[in-house]
């Protein structure tokens, strides 16, 4: 059995395992990444990127509806998923190979396989062809990723009950879904298939939609899901054990105000989050400590062992991918010897791509509250915003929060047409500190979305000027 030595060892090629492989090579250091599946992880292969490609898809078709409104009439629209799904894999294969290829020029090793830890410095390594070798790392790098989280009561039943990682490579549309969980997951699956014709109960326990938002956000999306055709269910509670699943067809129950209520349709979807893949990979071996599940990491990464870091969903927070590169870069510099900017986690920007979208960074109005602040708001509609109008998409509004003692923004909200796009400047102005008077200030170009920001940031002391 070969041994070789490496400074850094890093389990998982996900997101935050390839991007900190490839800053700890720029910075001198031999890596070696080792990964069962393809390199890009979720995010890349089961995850954002196909789901954003499809939803690309979804939005073309929308436009199609509004197109006639605009003096552009077109004879008859037909949606072919077939190939909407090719421009999903395409999308896929291109940033695929643009990883594998950033690997090799920063002489990163690529070892394809499954890896566990056998000690606080090896990792044992079941390679593809079937034979096993064993690294040594100088450091350790835990970047292995979630999965998503199946509830207690009932178990994946393809085609009939799935997760996204099943929903999303489906070769065919089913007629009906329901989808179980309004958090991101859920609302951008619900969106995408009522865009694609496709009858969508959205199921959600919490007295909300993305119950993760400010409040504000999910009453402006409950009110536009329920304008597209998408049935609605909050507060709803639902017992996975009376599920019944047929030959075409599931069916759940669901209480909601003292009702109970059978509801059918061809597919269920269950998206009410992710949990960690921390289990069989060897970290109690190494002395790593577990929180539910998620490795407890530092400000730099480090975990309970300081020579091993972890980063991404494996380590908790919000499970998102751009905050696992920018864990996987702390990490990475961290462990050259130099001293990151550590990852705050209020600073890191989310975003949901339903129609319309949400963003947002920072602290919802309840969340400023309940850590004592003393908050002010403010929040500008897009029914005001000339841009907005022009593309024919003006729901949702901007919404800034921020503390009336030290003149700081505390959070930015925003739902509506292509806001996504928006966020980084909020997310910038959180990372100076900036001021609502900063935010206002720094001159948004005319007729932009961006104009909302400003506005809103007006707002929060009575000043704006549109509304």
């Amino acid at each position: 059995m070969n041994e070789r030595t490496f400074d850094l060892v890093v389990l998982g090629g996900g997101s935050g395992g390839y991007v900190a492989a490839i800053r700890a090579a720029q910075l001198g250091l031999s890596c070696a990444v080792v990964e069962e599946e393809k390199v890009g992880g979720t995010c890349l292969h089961r995850g954002c990127i196909p789901t954003k490609a499809l939803l690309q898809s979804a939005f073309y078709l929308d436009m199609t509806a509004l197109a006639a409104k605009y003096g552009v009439h077109a004879a008859s629209v037909e949606f072919a998923y077939p190939e909407a799904a090719t421009q999903r894999d395409t999308v896929v294969s291109q940033l695929h190979r643009g990883v594998e290829y950033l690997l090799k020029k920063n002489h990163v090793e690529r070892l394809n396989g499954t890896g566990k830890l056998t000690d606080a410095h090896h990792v044992a390594v079941k390679l593809k062809d079937g034979s096993e070798e064993v690294v040594e790392g100088k450091h350790l790098l835990i970047a292995t990723g979630s999965n998503p989280k199946v509830p207690s009561g009932i178990e994946v039943h393809p085609p009939q009950v799935v997760t996204s990682d099943e929903l999303l490579f489906r070769e065919t549309l089913p007629a009906s879904l329901i989808v179980l969980g309004a958090g991101a997951v859920g609302v951008e699956f619900a969106s995408m298939y009522r865009s694609f014709g496709i009858e969508v109960t959205l199921i959600e326990m919490a007295p909300r939609l993305v119950p993760l938002e400010d409040a504000a956000i999910g009453k402006e999306l409950l009110k536009a899901f329920t304008a597209r055709g998408i049935t609605c269910h909050v507060g709803a509670a639902m017992d996975l054990q009376a599920t019944k699943i047929g030959k075409d067809s599931v069916t759940v129950q669901m209480t909601k105000d003292g009702t109970t209520s059978q509801i059918s349709a061809e597919v269920l979807l269950l998206a009410i989050g992710r949990t960690p893949r921390s289990s069989g990979i060897g970290l109690e071996a190494a002395g790593v400590k577990l929180e539910r599940g998620f490795v407890e990491v530092n400000a730099m990464q480090q975990t309970t062992v300081p020579h091993i870091y972890a980063v991404g969903d494996v380590a908790g927070g919000f499970l998102l991918a751009h905050k696992a590169m920018h864990q996987g870069i702390v990490a990475a510099e961290h462990i050259a010897g130099r001293s990151p900017y550590p990852l705050e986690p209020m600073h890191v920007t989310r975003t949901t791509y339903c129609s319309p979208q949400i963003a947002s960074v920072g602290l919802s109005e309840e969340e400023a509250k309940a850590a004592g602040y003393d908050v002010a708001t403010g929040t500008m509609p897009f029914t005001a915003n000339g841009r907005a109008l022009a593309w024919g998409n003006a729901e949702g509004f901007c919404k800034v929060v921020a503390d009336r003692k030290t003149d700081t923004v505390l959070g930015v909200h925003l739902i509506g047409h292509e806001v996504t796009e928006l966020i980084y400047g909020p997310g910038l102005a959180m990372l100076v500190e900036g001021t609502p008077y900063e935010l206002a200030h720094a001159v948004a170009p005319h007729p932009t979305l961006t104009e909302v920001i400003g506005e809103a940031a007006l707002a929060v002391s009575g000043e704006a000027i549109h509304i």
